[in-house]
């Protein structure tokens, strides 16, 4: 599904933790990973390379760690911006997936490369599906230490969808997640109640009558890729609200596309996916507009 991956690091707990757990990657037919790494300075040719002389150990020690899983790994080290420097080399490497944690800390207060603020530039103007692996703190025998939640992935799907053409594009991915295994997906489409509530209320049976008959087409075609068990749901509320409730359901990761029905809706911080994104207690998996990745 995804030859060519990408995983940004910021050397961090959060970083170790979601490369611990790329074994998982394997079932998505991983050929080559990229380990990406921005010093984040500008035009400071001298400062860029002082920092990449004191992050590459703990860089190739991250390498080493994808490679004992069994993946071809290329580490590229980028002076500039990461989220800029991100961009670039997704393009000129065909990356079909880029991998990020959903949070996390430098490893020297100098690099400027903080995986949080990163990953939220990205999420704006992402052209590559995005994977966004959600780490948490816990702790033992009095230590905090990060643990990254992606286990098994496929294990049960939550597909959200508004039907619009990106929405119908992201399907696409849950298609092929149930062709290389999943067996149990969840369909669900929220009738948007800020929408409804004031000048639609009389056609809400008519549009839950409408997008039921959607969703179960929908999972006609998942039934016959092979899925054992796929519910449909339509609920009534807040979009991000509803889907982030579902989710906590024993879901293991969301799949949605990350424009909706508009480029302009989803510029604004109260958008569906990017909410979705910051606030899932499960990985994402973000399929944008724009999709320059290879699968």
């Amino acid at each position: 599904m995804f030859k060519k991956v990408l995983i940004a690091t910021d050397l961090s707990a959060s970083s170790d933790a979601i490369i611990d757990c790329m074994a998982e990657l394997k079932s998505f037919e991983v050929e080559e990973v990229i380990l990406f790494y921005a010093c984040g300075v500008r035009h400071l040719d001298t400062i860029a390379e002082l920092i990449k002389q004191s992050v590459e150990t703990n860089l190739i020690r991250q390498q080493k760690k994808l490679e004992s899983q069994g993946f071809k790994t290329n580490l590229i080290i980028m002076p500039g911006i990461p989220s800029e420097e991100l961009k670039r080399v997704c393009k000129q490497n065909q990356v079909s997936l880029v991998v990020m944690g959903s949070h996390g800390e430098s490893a020297a207060n100098h690099i400027l490369f903080r995986l949080g603020k990163v990953t939220s530039e990205v999420l704006h103007s992402h052209e590559q599906p995005l994977l966004l692996i959600r780490t948490k703190v816990i702790e033992e025998n009095g230590e905090r230490r990060i643990v990254s939640l992606c286990g098994n992935l496929k294990e049960k799907v939550l597909f959200a969808t508004d039907f619009s053409n990106i929405s119908m594009k992201a399907f696409q991915y849950v298609e092929k997640l149930v062709e290389d295994g999943c067996k149990n997906v969840t369909l669900i489409h929220v009738q948007d109640k800020i929408k409804i509530e004031k000048y639609l209320a009389d056609k809400l049976e008519e549009f839950n009558r409408t997008d039921t008959e959607r969703l179960e087409m929908l999972k006609n075609q998942l039934k016959s890729k092979g899925a054992e068990t796929v519910d449909v749901k339509i609920l009534y509320g807040i979009p991000s609200k509803e889907i982030l409730e579902e989710s906590r359901k024993g879901h293991t990761l969301i799949v949605l596309g990350s424009q909706g029905h508009g480029f302009f809706n989803e510029i604004f911080i109260g958008s569906v996916s990017h909410n979705i994104a910051r606030s899932a207690d499960v990985s994402v998996l973000l399929i944008p507009a724009k999709d320059r990745g290879n699968k």
